[in-house]
This record gives C-alpha cells, structure tokens and sequence, in this order.
C-alpha cells in the first residue's frame, strides 16, 4: 500500500522548517500557503479489493486536523460513488506551525525579526539567510544588538576589549561570540571601520580596530652585564623590545623553551626563544638587522621551513646546530617526523638544501627527525664556543 498517509504530510512541512524557508519565507515575501499536497490515492481497484484499508485510510485524513482536504469520486461499477480524498492543503503559517509543533519557536523568531526591523533593519537579510543561526541566540539577540550598535558608534575606537562598557554586556559575552558578531559587524559597519587584510572573527580586535594583546617576546640575556636592572629573562612586547637598547653583539634564536632557559652564558649576546612559527614578530625590532643571527631549530623539513621564514626578514640569519654533522652525530636520537613539509625553500645555502632535501627525500631513512632539545649539551656549548669565533655558523 503506497497512499499518502497524514504522516506524509507533516514530513513535508517538517522539511520547509529544516531548510529555514517557513521561518524566512515572510522575510522575503515569498507565498507559501496555501501548502497544497496532492495524494496517492487508492484507486477503484483498491475499493474492491481492499475496502477495509481504503476506509481506515479515508478515517487517518478525516481524524487528523491543521489541513483541509480536497475530494474526488470514484464510480465504482459494483459499489457505486464514493468520495477519496485527492489533497491535503495548509491554510496559513500558523497550521504549518501547529502541525509540527514549532510554534513557540516561531513566536521567539518573529520576536527577534521585530527587534531587529526596529533597531538595525539592514539586518533583516541576515536573519532571512540564517534564521536558525538568529533562534539560537533569541535569548541574547537584545545584547547582541548592543553590541553591534556601540561599534557603530565608536567605530575604530583603538580600545582593548575589556574596556568596552556596554550595559548589561560583559567582555566574556563578546568574547564567546566573536564568530557571530563579526558576521553581524561585517554586515552593521561601513567598509572604512573594518580592516580587510584581517580576515576572520580570530583576527576579531584588528579587524575591527581593536587593541589588541601586545605580540610578547621572550629573551635571555647571556651575559649578566647586559642584565636589564639585575633582570635576565624577560618577556616584553615586540615593540618594546625594539626600542630597548641592548649593547648585544650577537643574537640566538632558538624554537624550544627548555633550550633558551638552559643556554650557556655568552659574552654580549641574548638568545630569543619560545616563538615558533611566530618567527615574523621580529620583523617589528629593527636593531636586529644589523646583527649576526643564529637561529637553531629541529633538524626536519619544518625546522628547515622556519629557517627559511626568517631569511625572509633577515637575509644574514644563519643556522646553528641544523648541519649533517650535528644529524649524523645523534641519530640514536632521531624519531620520526609525523607531518613533513615538502614545499620547496629559496633561502637556504647549500649544504642547507643539501640536508633539508635528504630529509624530505626520504634519503636518511623514513621521515627522520632530529629534536634541538635531544642534542647533548656538551655538543651545544662547543657549538656555542665554535660561533663566538665564527669558526661554526
């Protein structure tokens, strides 16, 4: 027996609410009711052959409500006229609504297009394209409001986050919703208020001209008559680093934080730790383009990576304890690299390239690894004596 049943019916209206057109249909002006189904009907067959199941079928429509039926005769040669339903219409919104159980969010939604009309109306779009994204947050869509209206504004207003006061709106409140207000701002603010070469709600404070948390810079200086007020391990903003005038002579870069707190003390020098793929902060400190650089990352493709990056602002930097000697001398140490870079990389010398294309190649063994902190210490400080004389670089 394949006749529509009531429950067909409520699927179909099910599925309108699903895609958002029965919340956005009035938004955009498009009609959907009267919702007319037409139905799989028995046929004159069926009245003779399954009379029992055609009137139970005909009870299921009769019995049900939230749509009016349509009817057709059949003229049946043995048991004359009868009268089959051959369509289910939905009058209006409100019996979609009711037939599914949807309702209240309805009501909530239809709060939340009031509000918006009245206050941001250009918004209206929006809620049309995401209705459901807008029903989510229909309990703080009053204090979303607020927030999009105070950057109107005070647009670009150079503020930290903490500082925006905003009644009843908290910093937490705009922090947990950066994805949905920077929809909403993207749509509220007029182009010259949002930076564009900052996408995305994690670049949420530039985007939108924010104060952002400073970029901090951690370094140890290795030679305690550089010490900064008796201080050697500090971490400060890229831009007070850069105009910190340290009488250094030589700068080390190094990925690992272990690495930099166990460095061995060298005369008019500080090493720089702890950035990673962080390397471009540097980029802010201008002094250390007119020193010799020596960076030490992990022998593998992305140690090589960064160490290509870093050329990228400065030219001179040189590895340090990245060469085959120092690989070769501890592959009781190597492990397996679990994501290999194999990009190609412009800046590298030649025994660099030499190295980095062993390794990405396969030509050491399968993707061998060898960490900086895996390096025996009495290896580093020769190391370290070797650069000082600029024998080892």
């Amino acid at each position: 027996m394949d006749w529509t049943l009531p429950e067909d019916l409520r699927r179909h209206l099910q599925r309108l609410w699903d895609s958002g057109r029965l919340l956005a249909a009035p938004l955009r002006g498009e009609p959907l009711f009267p919702f007319r189904l037409n139905l799989r009907a028995p046929n004159a067959r069926s009245l003779s052959e399954q009379f029992d199941e055609v009137r139970a079928w005909i009870r299921a429509w009769e019995s049900g409500d939230g749509y009016q039926l349509e009817w057709s005769e059949i003229n049946h040669r043995i048991l004359g006229r009868n009268r089959i339903p051959e369509a289910a219409c939905v009058a209006s919104e409100e019996d979609a609504l009711r037939t599914i159980g949807k309702t209240d969010e309805a009501v909530r939604f239809r709060e939340v297009v009031a509000e918006t009309r009245e206050r941001l109306p250009h918004l209206t779009e929006w809620l049309a394209r995401k209705p459901f994204a807008a029903l989510d947050c229909a309990p703080d869509w009053p204090r979303v409001l607020d927030v999009l209206t105070w950057f109107l504004a005070h647009p670009r207003c150079g503020l930290y986050l903490r500082r925006i006061d905003i009644p009843g709106v908290d910093t937490k409140f705009i922090e947990e919703r950066k994805p949905l207000l920077t929809e909403l701002l993207d749509l509220a603010l007029p182009p010259e208020a949002i930076d564009a070469a900052a996408p995305g709600w994690r670049n949420f404070e530039r985007r939108y001209a924010l104060r952002p948390k400073p970029n901090l810079i951690r370094f140890r200086v290795l030679d305690r008559r550089l010490a900064i007020q008796g201080l050697t391990d500090l971490s400060v903003p890229a831009q007070e680093l850069a105009s910190l005038d340290l009488a250094a002579a030589r700068v080390f870069i190094t990925e690992n934080e272990i690495n930099g707190l166990a460095f061995p003390d060298v005369a008019e020098s500080i090493v720089i730790f702890g950035l990673g793929y962080g390397l471009d902060r540097l980029s802010e400190i201008p002094w250390l383009k007119g020193l010799p650089l020596h960076y030490w990352g992990d022998i593998d493709t992305h140690g090589f990576a960064m160490l290509d990056r870093l050329r990228a602002i400065f030219p001179a930097a040189k590895s340090f304890l990245m060469d085959r000697e120092t690989l070769c001398g501890h592959s009781h140490f190597w492990v397996r690299e679990s994501a290999p870079y194999a990009g190609e990389l412009s800046r590298l010398n030649g025994a660099e390239q030499a190295l980095y294309d062993d390794i990405r190649f396969n030509r050491l063994g399968d993707r061998v690894r060898l960490e900086q902190e895996r390096i025996g210490f009495a290896w580093v400080v020769r190391a370290v004596g070797q650069a000082r004389q600029g024998l080892r670089l």
